[in-house]
């Protein structure tokens, strides 16, 4: 098993394990947004009842409130610009994991040589470099 062979297969794990790690965070920080999308709307249903149901309340109080209302609106669509982020970066993962198996499959096509590969092999060859190009 020749060096340069064991270091691309290191090379390969070590990548796998830091999408894999990076994946973990991301699922990780969707969930902590999930949580505070469900605070924030209990929070946001807490000072629309509020702002409804107290008319009489002093102007200053009514004011205040609609300001946290807004706060609130704004922090949700931060959250929503941020998971929309995240849900780009899964996909980039989900492209890199792909990108690296069609790039595994084609080294061990490219490595057997040109006079013992079958037609089928050739085929096969040209079908995953064109895969991999769409990736």
């Amino acid at each position: 098993y020749p060096t340069w062979k064991r270091t691309l297969a290191r090379r390969a794990r070590e990548s796998q394990m830091k999408r894999f790690c990076r994946a973990q965070a991301i699922q990780r920080r969707l969930e902590e947004i999930e949580v505070t999308f469900r605070e924030l709307e209990q929070q946001g249903i807490k000072l629309e009842k509020l702002l409804r149901d107290e008319n009489e309340s002093p102007a200053d109080q009514q004011a205040q409130w609609t300001n946290q209302l807004l706060y609130l609106v704004q922090k949700k669509n931060n959250l929503m610009t941020e998971e929309s982020d995240l849900m780009i970066a899964v996909q980039e993962l989900k492209l890199e994991e792909q990108q690296c198996q069609l790039d595994e499959k084609l080294r061990s096509y490219m490595n057997k040589e040109d006079t013992l590969k079958t037609p089928e092999d050739m085929k096969a060859e040209q079908e995953i470099l064109k895969q991999l190009v769409e990736v």
